[in-house]
């Protein structure tokens, strides 16, 4: 398998560069490039408190072709009226101008700290170069580029066929904290050489994230600048994909935004373990999500899995708050593959010491049954540890 760092795709240049919006010396400046037209799809955050960017990107997609992505950390530029609506259109324009291309199809992205302005002369200070460091193998320093609070870069790659041509799909992300979803929850950025009109790429890729990215949380916040984005420039020069080959490329694209996802979780701020709900049985399909996402949020129980405290009882008072149909004699669980709860009553004190030993490890699996219907979802998250306290209430010092 190649390395990480030599991961490229057809068609597609990155880039990174030190501007000065975080700290001195840092990367804080990406470029991702597609060298043609290339179709292009998006989620966007779901707060109503939306981001400049997010507010001109989600504006430029509707078209279906973008070209070019412009994405920066150290500043949200949210909560800055017109003037950020301006800095975020000055910006994406002066990478079109650079690279000669369409400003309607050149999209902007922001992280950092939400309230302060973008400090447009840095970044316009940088294009030229970041534009002629452009690259196939730029995706992990940009990776690096776009972090905050990550502790490392996200990067997810996969080579497949459709129509028996070969084809390439690589996505990168940031996200450690405020991440819930309800659209994307964080910032990633996919790009394919796959042949795929627009609707198509669309259809098959907000269900994608919904079943990855939305199945993850770390905090409960939903940011204001969560965006989704994937480019697809048809250099494989695949045929019209038929149904086959256009569920194989939905299964790679759920593949890959659930590889991110997973690393995001690992990654949660201070975050020593991840943390996997499994909810079956439930009635319906609403009622598996409720629940999972109840226990997955819930503080109580994040704390406990730090602690390797095998607490059932905190997993019970979480899913019966979660507006969701339930008998608690009827709930059965499992800590790490041992039940614990049977018909809503503890097995023994024993069960309880064996499910707190295999809590341990770096990974916890909590599987439910509520044994209401047939229904399943799953969340993934992260404990809840003193250092998330430190990164958060440090953050800005």
């Amino acid at each position: 398998m190649k390395r990480k760092d030599h991961y490229s795709v057809p068609g597609f240049l990155a880039s990174s560069a030190s501007c000065g919006l975080g700290k001195e010396g840092e990367l804080d400046l990406a470029l991702i490039v597609s060298q043609k037209r290339a179709a292009a799809a998006g989620a966007f955050t779901t707060n109503k408190i939306k981001a400049a960017p997010v507010l001109v990107s989600e504006e430029k997609i509707k078209k279906g072709f973008i070209r070019a992505i412009l994405v920066n950390s150290g500043c949200a530029n949210a909560c800055t009226g017109i003037q950020g609506l301006n800095d975020a259109t000055k910006t994406a324009d002066s990478v079109a101008e650079g690279l000669n291309i369409d400003k309607g199809e050149t999209v902007v992205a922001s992280t950092g700290v939400i309230g302060t302005y973008l400090k447009v002369d840095l970044i316009e200070a940088a294009i030229p170069g970041i534009i002629n460091d452009l690259s196939p193998y730029g995706f992990e320093s940009a990776a690096h580029a776009i972090m905050t609070t990550d502790s490392f870069p996200k990067i997810s790659f996969r080579e497949a066929t459709a129509c028996g041509k070969p084809y390439h799909l690589l996505g990168i992300a940031k996200g450690a904290g405020m991440i819930m979803p309800n659209m994307a929850t964080m910032l990633s950025f996919l790009v394919s050489d796959i042949n795929i009109d627009p609707h198509a790429l669309s259809q098959i890729f907000l269900p994608a994230v919904d079943a990855a990215f939305n199945r993850i949380t770390v905090d409960g916040d939903t940011s204001t600048n969560d965006m989704v984005l994937i480019l697809a420039n048809g250099l494989a020069g695949n045929g019209e994909l038929g149904k086959k080959d256009l569920e194989a490329f939905s299964r790679d694209l759920h593949s890959v935004m659930s590889e991110l996802a997973y690393m995001i979780a690992k990654d949660g701020e201070g975050a020593s373990k991840v943390i996997i709900i499994e909810v079956n049985g439930a009635a319906t399909k609403s009622d598996a999500q409720k629940a999972a996402r109840e226990v997955a949020n819930s503080n109580l129980v994040k704390t406990a899995v730090f602690g390797h405290d095998a607490n059932w009882g905190r997993i019970m008072a979480a899913l019966g708050r979660a507006g969701i149909e339930i008998q608690e004699h009827k709930v059965q669980l499992w800590i790490e593959g041992v039940k614990v709860v049977e018909g809503g009553r503890m097995i023994s004190v024993e069960a309880e010491k064996e499910a707190s030993e295999r809590m341990k490890g770096n990974e916890v699996t909590i599987t439910i049954h509520l044994n209401q219907g047939r229904c399943k979802d799953r969340m993934i998250t992260c404990d809840l540890t003193y250092d998330y306290i430190k990164i958060n209430a440090d953050y800005r010092s």
